[in-house]
């Protein structure tokens, strides 16, 4: 029997990006356990990586190229499939234009080749793409504005820290590198905050937990503020010598009182209070950032006022401090390979709108491809996306299921897992460049993205400048970090950290700003909530035991659950266990009513990624709305009514 052990990286839309063992035998993968080498995750996996196996080898993956034929899919050859993508492409550019073929990128790997895949669209022409993000542009964006260019601090750097607030982060289900570091301040008589309206599963861990009303968060962070200028303990040092708009900044901290801010965000003041002294007494303090805070049409307010508090606070440019959210994970690539700058007038359709673009369009779309996505089940106003890509003529989509996106295809292209590719992995949660070395071949018929753009570009004229090796292209957009002193092999071997980027970043006080200096926000904007008719915030928050709409039919067999205040609950004669209805203006979906008698009762959370196949699409309820900064995607900003059955 012929047995071997791989090390490769999980390549998932997660910050975590372990290090992973792939345990082989004859050609089979038959465990996975992380790499107690790999210097962050250090061994350990979480519950989404130790049933990855199962989506490999499931029965309902797709592994063989299917076309429909009079609404029924049959199997036909590479060949047939590529032959008919390629003939559609040429027939559109020649009859109509490039601007009529749309491509879809996905979030769901996140690898360096797959920066070849938008070159391909920028070489056929002014193809119709995407902007804006379902994921994290927002707080990038809003920190953005802040630091000038902003830097998360290393995950070591936390044992530096003698306090934590983690602000709308749940690291027990999304972030388990993230879980010893608390642990590890904890037993060094330090606190840790959680700051969350939900009663996550990180909560036992903390110290407090206070739970905001949804949205409110600036005003908290404000309220903090201003006890620490009140008290005289902010750091003016910080504040005055390494800050603009310091002065404006200080007018929005005393437009209201603590108690004020801490009637606003209704949270208790004594609460609040006794954050205070844990950033008083305990410094220094770790601002850690959830992605849920980029969730609303204003985020850009809230993050700028959490990044204020940290000024304030004295928590920026020193070890075991910092406002972290995440990193930049195209860092360690040549970003020019998208190939971008050859199409700068194209049309762009926003991500999270794409439904009503479609809809829109002119001239109308008539060929689709998506790759690494499932739109239908991932973005909001689900029910409007699937509509506007029913009525696409000629729709391809890559992946490993027949998910909600897959379903509706004419040709579907089945797709490689990171276990059976070679490719680069950085991180949107660390800077550790981890390597993708294949553990077994291909399953059936199935090809990566790479392979599958590499055959089509084979049948357009500009296969020269396009088609290349595998390796080759890796030396091409890993050319900024080969630079600097970091080889493929080294990274091949199990990995190297960016080498830009810091492990405690602004640590001389000086910001890539265009004055030096941290910008303060000088302007508060938060409006009221919209959709006041319907009584609950959802949140549509992401569970432990999946990961975005990573799941088989076969995994979804029971209704999602929307945990409601057990008061609340029984208010609405619910019953515990039993099937409700949520509701709003964009839908309704069935759900298992759970109660619990510590959450909010302004709220409900029902878990995101469900496919509507199965009657479990949460965003068939949530609200197609752009951030006023990054392009974010606000799935916050809906409201919804529970009733009985």
């Amino acid at each position: 029997m012929e047995k071997k052990i791989v090390k490769t990286t999980c390549t998932r839309d997660c910050p975590n990006s372990c290090g992973i063992l792939a345990w082989v035998e004859n050609d089979r993968v038959v465990k996975l356990t992380g790499n107690k080498e790999h210097p962050l995750n250090n061994g350990r996996t979480c519950v989404k990586c130790n049933h990855y196996l199962e989506r490999v080898y499931h029965r309902e993956r797709i592994t063989y190229p299917l076309k429909k034929v009079q609404g029924k899919f049959i199997r036909i050859s590479w060949e047939e499939a590529l032959d008919e993508i390629a003939g559609k492409i040429k027939e559109i550019c020649q009859t109509k234009s490039p601007e009529s073929i749309l491509y879809y990128q996905g979030f769901g790997a996140r690898t360096a080749l797959k920066l070849v895949n938008k070159r391909f669209f920028n070489l056929l022409g002014k193809t119709t793409v995407t902007k804006g993000t379902i994921c994290g542009g927002t707080g990038e964006s809003s920190q953005n504005l802040d630091f000038g260019t902003r830097i998360s601090h290393d995950l070591k750097d936390y044992e530096n820290s003698n306090s934590m607030i983690l602000w709308g982060r749940n690291p027990v289900a999304t972030g388990v590198n993230l879980v010893p570091m608390i642990e590890n301040i904890k037993a060094r008589k330090g606190k840790v905050v959680l700051i969350d309206p939900v009663n996550t599963q990180t909560a036992p861990l903390c110290t407090l937990h206070l739970k905001p009303k949804p949205g409110t968060d600036a005003y908290l962070a404000l309220a903090l503020s201003r006890i620490l200028h009140d008290e005289g303990v902010a750091d003016n040092d910080f504040l005055q010598n390494h800050c603009l708009n310091y002065e404006a900044y200080k007018r929005i901290v005393y437009s209201r009182t603590a108690e004020e801010y801490a009637a606003l965000c209704n949270v208790p003041s004594e609460q609040i209070f006794a954050v205070a002294e844990v950033l008083k007494e305990m410094k220094p303090t770790a601002f850690v950032l959830g992605w849920g805070l980029h969730r609303w049409e204003y985020a850009h307010t809230t993050l700028r006022a959490i990044d204020a508090l940290g000024a304030a606070a004295g928590s920026i440019g020193v070890a075991g401090g910092g406002v972290s959210q995440g990193f930049e994970e195209y860092a360690p690539y040549d970003w020019s390979i998208w190939g971008d700058e050859l199409q700068p007038k194209r049309r762009r359709f926003y991500m999270q709108l794409l439904g009503e673009e479609l809809k829109n369009a002119s001239p109308k779309i008539e060929m689709a491809m998506i790759t690494a996505g499932n739109p239908v089940s991932m973005l909001p106003n689900a029910n409007r996306t699937k509509e506007a890509l029913s009525e696409v003529p000629f729709l391809v989509a890559a992946g490993h299921f027949l998910d909600d996106t897959g379903i509706l295809a004419d040709i579907f292209l089945p797709v490689t897992t990171f276990l059976e590719e070679k490719d680069i992995a950085a991180s949107y949660g660390h800077s550790l460049i981890g390597p993708i070395n294949p553990a077994i071949p291909p399953l059936g018929e199935c090809k990566s993205d790479f392979e599958i753009f590499m055959e089509l570009g084979k049948r357009f004229d500009f296969a020269p400048e396009y088609v290349k090796p595998l390796d080759e292209w890796l030396e091409i957009i890993m050319k900024p970090t080969l630079e600097r002193g970091i080889s493929l092999q080294q990274i091949f071997n199990g990995g190297a950290y960016n080498p830009d980027t810091p492990k405690v970043p602004y640590l001389d006080k000086h910001f890539p700003t265009s004055t030096g200096k941290f910008q303060l926000m000088k302007d508060f904007e938060l409006p009221e909530g919209r959709d006041l008719d319907y009584k609950y915030q959802l949140m549509s928050i992401a569970p432990k035991d999946w990961l975005c709409s990573e799941l088989s039919l076969e995994e979804q067999t029971t209704l999602l659950p929307v945990k409601i205040n057990a008061e609340e609950g029984l208010k609405l004669g619910l019953v515990e266990g039993k099937v409700c209805i949520v509701e709003n203006q964009f839908g309704a979906i069935r759900c298992i009513a759970e109660f619990d008698g510590e959450q909010r009762k302004d709220l409900v959370v029902i878990p995101r990624g469900g496919w509507g196949q199965a009657g479990r699409n949460i965003n068939e309820l949530t609200r197609g709305l752009v951030s006023k900064v990054g392009d974010g995607t606000p799935y916050y900003e809906t409201r919804v009514n529970v009733r009985s059955v």
